[in-house]
């Protein structure tokens, strides 16, 4: 059954900002990275992104909207120009990933799909907001860590960040404490499962992991 679930990029922020967790999965083809894709989804993975660097990643991407379970939504990374923007968007992505500030920014806001767009310094995240970024992806999150994402967040508080590039079980709540609404675990949650002779179990168990810390975060989040 095809996914018929649509979010404006306010719904997205808002969605995005209550499951806290955005996976990323990079694949050997679009097979196996589908297939990875939909374990995430069915364990309780909310939004799932398929980076274009995945041989035949817009086919990945159809399939997954039609298999995705109610509520889950299928997102295209990498995506940087604006003919990359017109194939996801026809492939049924419901969101864009950027790992730069570049054109494909304003076209996915033209085409009114929500955009995380990645930045690292002040210049780019001012730049990625003025040309319509829904979220602002912190890339690579590692090269300065949580205090780095804090110290951004000081000249700019009202964007809306996610943490994304090393984050794994051990750094995501730090992020979550420092104002990130999510993570965006690719290798330390994804592994090897989306490449030939991956194995879905661990992936599962990862995402069950993930998912459980985040559960656990918001209840304390929510304690008065």
């Amino acid at each position: 059954m095809v996914s018929k679930t649509m979010q404006t990029p306010e719904e997205f922020v808002i969605g995005v900002q209550e499951s806290k967790l955005i996976a990323i999965v990079r694949g050997t083809s679009g097979k196996f990275a589908a297939a990875a894709a939909l374990a995430l989804m069915e364990e309780g993975f909310r939004y799932v992104e398929v980076a274009l660097t995945t041989p035949d990643a817009t086919s990945a991407i159809a399939e997954i909207r039609a298999n995705a379970p109610p509520g889950s939504l299928v997102g295209a990374g990498t995506v940087l120009t604006v003919g990359n923007v017109k194939d996801v968007i026809a492939a049924g992505a419901q969101f864009i990933v950027t790992p730069a500030i570049c054109e494909s920014v304003r076209e996915g806001a033209r085409q009114d799909i929500p955009v995380v767009a990645g930045a690292l310094t002040p210049s780019e995240v001012h730049a990625g907001m003025s040309q319509g970024a829904t979220l602002i992806k912190l890339f690579p999150a590692s090269l300065g860590g949580p205090n780095y994402l804090k110290a951004l967040r000081d000249p700019f508080p009202t964007v809306p960040f996610i943490a994304v590039g090393g984050v794994g079980l051990t750094e995501a709540q730090s992020y979550w404490n420092l104002g990130a609404l999510a993570v965006g675990p690719g290798g330390p949650l994804v592994g090897n499962a989306a490449s030939s002779g991956g194995d879905l179990v661990p992936l599962r168990q990862r995402a069950r992991d993930y998912l459980a810390l985040a559960r656990r975060f918001q209840e304390a989040s929510a304690r008065p």
